[in-house]
């Protein structure tokens, strides 16, 4: 028989785990009646938690938003995950250093010396390596772009592109997307008429929101287009390689920034690679390791690959 205390705290864990609880279930999840439930029940109200009750046929139990944030009861991976986690976010969103550091102290001190030893060692023994120099996107910021989209609002923007210019922009915000230290905004351009995909990093203030807008259709497959639009559209110069093998055999052997692999038959797979010179292009072409066909490439840039194909045999010999 479980003591007050100690079913109170389940009961709290319950609640916290699941939106809804019929008052069965939580009569077989404890191991009591009823009534005991209903007891149990107007204490957490007692104590601020807001647990909300409906009677009759499916009537059960939940917990609701209060004016006050009650105490959250973790189970052991839960507070390890939270404390990796809060140290993973400050590393790919500005400005979250301070509020990251005092939730981990507070989390630190209440933590037993077990879980606080699982939690700190990924972070004691990691050394963060810096892949850009482009700052990282602002938490405000991102959560103004967040509310926007979920709200149906438009945004306007100045806005850099990779190439330095800059200009304007008008748009109905989708989603957002995260590729590790990288935030991207996916929207409708209004100026353009078309779908159009913007790193937060290069978003500048002030940022506006206007009138309220009834969603277009996402591009189908909108995780193939994001994918696209930031790994392989931006870049000044293009092509397009027919590789042996199908897309599932040589997806594991080329990195997702190399490119964006698409299937084409069973036996061969397409890799469209971008880039800003030719040098990376050629050595974009060389990571898979494959032999390949140039199926599609810019015109202008031809001579530019030869050149440097031409220094890669004079510095291997003859």
């Amino acid at each position: 028989m479980t003591t007050s205390s100690t079913r109170l705290l389940r009961l709290i864990s319950l609640l916290q785990t699941r939106r809804y609880w019929s008052g069965q279930e939580l009569c077989e999840r404890l191991s009591v009646d009823k009534r005991t439930v209903r007891r149990d029940v107007d204490k957490l109200r007692s104590l601020g938690y807001p647990v909300q009750a409906s009677s009759g046929l499916g009537g059960g139990y939940q917990l609701g938003a209060g004016a006050d944030m009650p105490p959250m009861l973790l189970d052991d991976d839960e507070a390890v995950t939270m404390a990796v986690a809060l140290r993973a976010a400050a590393g790919s969103v500005g400005k979250l250093d301070d509020t990251a550091l005092s939730l981990l102290s507070k989390l630190d001190q209440l933590l037993p010396a077990r879980l606080r030893r699982r939690a700190s060692a990924l972070h004691a023994v990691t050394l963060t390596l810096s892949m850009s120099e482009a700052p990282l996107p602002d938490a405000d910021l991102l959560t103004r772009i967040a509310t926007a989209c979920r709200d149906h609002e438009c945004l306007r923007f100045a806005y850099r592109r990779h190439d330095g210019d800059g200009g304007n922009r008008h748009v109905e915000p989708l989603r957002l997307a995260n590729a590790g230290r990288r935030w991207y905004l996916v929207a409708w351009d209004l100026q353009r008429g078309d779908w159009r995909t913007f790193r937060v990093d290069r978003i500048a203030a002030p940022l506006e929101t206007g009138l309220r807008f009834t969603p277009r259709e996402p591009p189908e497959n909108f995780a193939a287009y994001v994918a696209r639009a930031i790994r392989y559209a931006p870049f000044r110069h293009h092509v397009r390689l027919k590789l042996r093998g199908s897309a599932q055999q040589n997806a594991g052997r080329i990195p997702s920034w190399c490119g964006v692999l698409e299937a084409l038959d069973e036996h061969h797979c397409v890799l469209d690679i971008g880039a800003e010179s030719a040098e990376s292009l050629v050595a974009q072409m060389l990571i898979p390791g494959l032999d390949f066909e140039v199926l599609a490439a810019d015109e202008a840039m031809l001579p530019e690959l030869r050149r440097v194909s031409e220094r890669l045999r004079r510095a291997l010999g003859d």
